[in-house]
């Protein structure tokens, strides 16, 4: 795997900006839509923690756990999200996709197909992976469906595996995708997206 550097990623009017100190206004702004934050089975911030938030991201990007990026839609110049890569093995050519989440009013559109794209496509094609994960909470069934329509393969639960937000314990659903099924993957993609152009419906991922 080659070593992670920031870099802006762009398609099917979706913009992944390398997340910064200035996306905080932004990203704000989208956690009020909805208070996602009271997603209590997802790691949304708080609006007064968003700053935080993109600290921690930065820290572990600096020692190369970490690449985040912050969504815009190119359209509206709007920031709508953020997501990231985590959990890097560059030993084994291995990455997660998650710490996903979309203001309400671009959940249910064309938003997460298109970023999946983009970051699988980044992930297989520039960094060579040879797996990139997902995990989500049991309890967020939502992300499961989301992460599922991508193509990925359920792997399995851990039980008892991660600590939420609010001090209780989480069951972990694993999911990956395989270098060698990239490119059916990418195919379905690119098709769904083409039939979505409205950009009226699509599933979310709220990792």
């Amino acid at each position: 795997m080659l070593p992670l550097r920031p870099v802006t990623l762009e398609g099917h009017a979706i913009r992944l900006e390398p997340l910064a100190a200035e996306h905080e206004p932004g990203l704000c702004d989208a956690v009020m839509d909805g208070q996602l934050w009271q997603l209590w089975y997802a790691g949304v911030p708080r609006p007064e923690d968003v700053q935080a938030y993109i600290a921690e991201a930065l820290a572990a990007q600096g020692i190369g756990r970490t690449l985040a990026w912050a969504v815009r839609d190119c359209a509206s110049g709007t920031v709508i999200g953020t997501t990231r890569f985590h959990d890097v093995e560059p030993q084994i050519d291995r990455l997660y996709i998650g710490a996903t989440w979309y203001a309400r009013r671009w959940q249910r559109t064309h938003v997460n197909s298109a970023c999946k794209l983009l970051l699988l496509m980044h992930a297989f094609e520039t960094l060579d992976s040879r797996v990139v994960g997902f995990r989500t909470d049991s309890f967020n069934v939502a992300s499961q469906r989301a992460i599922a329509a991508l193509g990925a393969h359920r792997d399995g639960v851990l039980r008892h595996h991660q600590a939420r937000r609010d001090g209780t314990v989480r069951d972990t659903v694993f999911f990956s995708i395989l270098n060698t099924e990239w490119a059916d993957v990418k195919r379905h993609l690119v098709t769904r997206l083409a039939r979505n152009q409205d950009h009226s419906t699509d599933t979310d991922a709220m990792t």
